[in-house]
């Protein structure tokens, strides 16, 4: 069996046009802070890292991170690369094992796990490929003949906006959107009215047969969500994500003992203990851990089957080919999150503009080749000159 013969990491760093910071477009756990600028540019990313690795015979697997590149990068280089080379890329549980516990020190969450899973989506790419198979096929095969797609932009903005964008995307027969909220606690009453007011509109527009989620980003707490909730039932949203930090477990809980609306949760959790945590504590009634950060499909594979077990649905955070494939070979996972193709603003635009293979959401819903080895995506040259890439 071919071996491990070298990583290779690039930071890819746009430096195109960008659609410019608009207020109150996400509420984030920085909302808490008096911030005389943009409280949501910590949140931007306009970086990538694409982890390459190859094997003795020249086959190469793509993994990718989005959370801080540039260290990542590095924990990678120095740390994650040296442990893999020279190794079966078929042993995959030893090798995620192995970059877990030689890092429990310092990487179990953050920087380490994004890093593991950067270079465990790189192994599941290189197994798809020598084994001449989807990955999801590797993965257990195909529960769904499509996976259907939640349309995920609508950030806030002008009511009118948010009603022309939710039309638009009503047009091409998505029949499931997520909406984010622009207010929270320091924005007061009048916020409220503000959010209530935005989801009112996107209601009228997408009907009341279409599922409407609700996304705060973290930027809430409890005391302002409990307000809340009530208000938000008669708009019967599918859920309402991230109210509070990702470590306040129990205020997760106490929101989901409401009972009101169904909270969801985990795109920043980092470990598969931890995502289990969520689960056995009624914390979230929907599982959204993000798979390049919560250790790749090793880690989401483990994570599915705790979920699946608890009854939990998992629908990981965010699009992306890796989230696609785990979705497709799991019954747990009903549905993707599904970002159409556009200018590059927050950040998650630019998988489009660095990798080609995505598919294109028709009426609602995506599908895989049954026949397209690996994760079925390519670096792309198309948009090199956007780019300054570090190696």
């Amino acid at each position: 069996m071919t071996k491990i013969k070298s990583v290779r990491t690039r930071v890819w760093n746009w430096t195109g046009p960008t659609v410019p910071p608009t207020g109150n477009f996400c509420t984030n756990a920085s909302d808490v802070l008096w911030d005389k600028g943009d409280a949501m540019s910590s949140f931007r990313f306009h970086q990538w890292l694409t982890c390459e690795i190859e094997t003795e015979d020249g086959t190469v697997g793509i993994g990718n991170a989005a959370l801080a590149p540039t260290v990542v990068k590095t924990a990678i280089d120095d740390w994650f690369g040296p442990m893999v080379i020279g190794e079966d890329p078929f042993d995959y549980a030893y090798l995620w094992e192995k970059m877990y516990r030689r890092s429990h020190a310092w990487g179990r969450k953050g920087i380490g796990m994004t890093a593991i899973s950067a270079v465990d989506l790189a192994i599941w790419d290189l197994m798809g490929k020598l084994a001449g198979k989807p990955v999801f096929k590797l993965l257990g095969g195909r529960t769904k003949e499509k996976i259907p797609v939640y349309y995920s932009k609508l950030y806030a903005g002008p009511i009118e906006a948010m009603q022309t964008e939710a039309e638009e995307a009503k047009k091409h027969g998505y029949h499931s959107y997520k909406m984010r909220f622009g207010y929270g606690p320091k924005d007061g009453p009048k916020g409220m009215q503000e959010n209530l007011d935005r989801v009112r509109a996107v209601r009228e527009v997408i009907g009341d047969d279409a599922d409407l989620m609700l996304e705060c980003y973290q930027g809430w707490n409890v005391d302002y969500t409990k307000r809340m909730l009530p208000k938000l039932a008669e708009f019967q949203p599918r859920w309402l994500e991230e109210p509070v930090i990702a470590d306040d477990v129990e205020g997760y809980r106490q929101l989901n003992a409401m009972n009101i609306i169904p909270i969801s949760g985990g795109e920043h959790e980092f470990s598969v203990i931890g995502c289990k945590d969520l689960i056995a504590s009624n914390a979230v009634s929907i599982l959204q851990y993000d798979t390049n950060r919560v250790g790749g499909i090793t880690a989401a594979q483990k994570i599915n089957a705790i979920a699946e077990a608890f009854q939990v649905p998992v629908i990981p955070h965010a699009g992306q080919m890796h989230n696609y494939h785990l979705t497709m070979a799991n019954a747990n996972c009903m549905i993707s999150e599904y970002f159409p193709v556009f200018d590059v603003e927050v950040g998650n635009e630019l998988f489009y503009y660095i990798f080609e293979g995505d598919p294109d959401a028709v009426d609602g819903f995506i599908d895989l080749d049954d026949d397209l080895p690996g994760l079925g995506i390519t670096i792309t040259d198309k948009h090199l000159h956007n780019f300054e890439i570090t190696e």
